[in-house]
């Protein structure tokens, strides 16, 4: 990596810490600069915008995450066991670094005014989304999942997942995150297989 390139990062993970920490609006790029130990200016020569900071952040956690999926995809093993390494991952993520799925639950999914103009749809989460296509077109393909309605199968997956880490954020689960892992895994399998 250039030296801009890693300077480039380190504005996005500075900022997707306070983003999620301290929440969009509150936030301001001083605040990012002040942190960063750089000026303002210096920080607008990266990112023209809050809003264009923000929709980097939302692309950058949704391509590390496809790529952990990805590594499970192009495991040899059942569609069983690759929901069970997905949600361990999605979990491990949830534990190891909160402020990826924080952001995504309470910036991305709370304020999409921020995020309408250029990530339509699922624009700005197609490295994740994608990776999750491909596993469920790999389930189908080799009878283990039920040929359905992609968003009908994906909501109901990513709303165990997302729904999981809202609680434990929220300290309503009584059990640690990882000690739902069978119980979720089984439950997503369930509603999926064929």
């Amino acid at each position: 990596m250039t030296k801009k390139e890693l300077k480039r990062e380190s504005i996005i993970q500075a900022s997707l810490k306070l983003f999620s920490s301290n929440g969009f609006h509150k936030t301001t790029i001083p605040d990012i600069a002040k942190v960063l130990g750089m000026s303002v200016g210096n920080l607008y020569n990266y990112f023209k915008s809050k809003d264009i900071l923000a929709k980097e952040i939302i692309k950058y956690t949704s391509e590390i995450l496809g790529q952990e999926i990805k590594k499970v995809n192009i495991l040899d093993i059942s569609s069983e066991e690759k929901i069970k390494k997905i949600v361990e991952l999605y979990f491990k993520m949830a534990e190891e670094k909160p402020e990826m799925i924080e952001y995504f639950l309470r910036v991305y999914l709370s304020h999409r005014e921020v995020f309408s103009d250029g990530c339509e749809g699922m624009l700005c989460v197609s490295g994740f989304v994608t990776e999750i296509m491909i596993f469920f077109d790999d389930g189908v393909e080799r009878g283990e999942l039920r040929d359905q309605d992609f968003f009908s199968a994906f909501g109901l997956f990513m709303g165990y997942l997302g729904g999981m880490v809202f609680l434990k954020g929220e300290n309503i689960l009584p059990k640690e995150l990882h000690e739902y892992i069978d119980d979720i895994s089984k439950n997503i399998y369930n509603a999926l297989k064929v």
